[in-house]
């Protein structure tokens, strides 16, 4: 079955988007990305989830992260949701477009080569609708991380955000972070590293629980 693995590059396609045509390493540049497929225009929950992914757009901007959605509708139909979903943000401005573009992908070729497609949701034809994806990109070009919801679930973008956190905070260093974890939060020293190693890399300190197996292995340290 087509689709991505983590760590493949994402390939450089060229797409039509609300805000014109693209080559998806030129539109990423050196920023990271967050590439989101929905199944459908003008349906309630996608776009409650576009509506919450424009009102996040700003903390993702922060974090050097470009946002992109992707459908199997045209771009006539794209432009005119945005408006419905902006109405749904209580936008009050007078923007019709919304923060990050659309892709286009009226014949599926995206779709069925990134494997986004659904095969249990379908439209009037028959044919499969996306799924709700969502891939994680790196500056590298590289996918770091690849979620995949049905239909009727909708998704929470802001574990997508905190997800962004983690991962540009462990690229750059050694740690990795535990359940629920927040930005502030202490973060865990990997196993391989040795307990020398560990408090030279970390000046603040590391602390070690105590467990029935006697085996040192969680180990915390104060976010770097």
């Amino acid at each position: 079955m087509p689709g991505l693995l983590l760590g493949d590059v994402l390939p450089n396609f060229e797409a039509e988007t609300t805000n014109g045509k693209i080559k998806f390493h030129e539109f990423l540049g050196d920023s990271w990305g967050v590439l989101f497929s929905h199944p459908r225009d003008y349906t309630p929950v996608c776009t409650t989830e576009l509506g919450r992914a424009a009102r996040l757009c700003s903390e993702f901007s922060k974090r050097g992260v470009k946002m992109i959605a992707l459908s199997i509708d045209c771009l006539e139909d794209h432009h005119g949701w945005a408006k419905d979903i902006l109405e749904y943000n209580c936008d009050e401005s007078d923007c019709s477009s919304l923060p990050f573009p659309i892709i286009a992908d009226s014949k599926r070729e995206l779709a069925v080569g990134l494997g986004m497609l659904d095969p249990d949701e379908k439209d009037k034809d028959g044919m499969p609708l996306t799924a709700r994806c969502v891939f994680i990109i790196g500056p590298d070009k590289r996918l770091k991380l690849s979620l995949l919801y049905p239909a009727t679930t909708g998704r929470n973008f802001d574990e997508i955000l905190r997800v962004v956190d983690s991962l540009q905070l462990t690229a750059g260093r050694r740690v990795a972070t535990p359940a629920d974890w927040q930005p502030g939060d202490c973060v865990m020293v990997p196993p391989s590293m040795s307990e020398e190693e560990a408090a030279s890399l970390f000046p603040a300190g590391v602390y070690t629980k105590d467990l029935p197996s006697g085996k040192k292995y969680l180990r915390y340290t104060p976010q770097p």
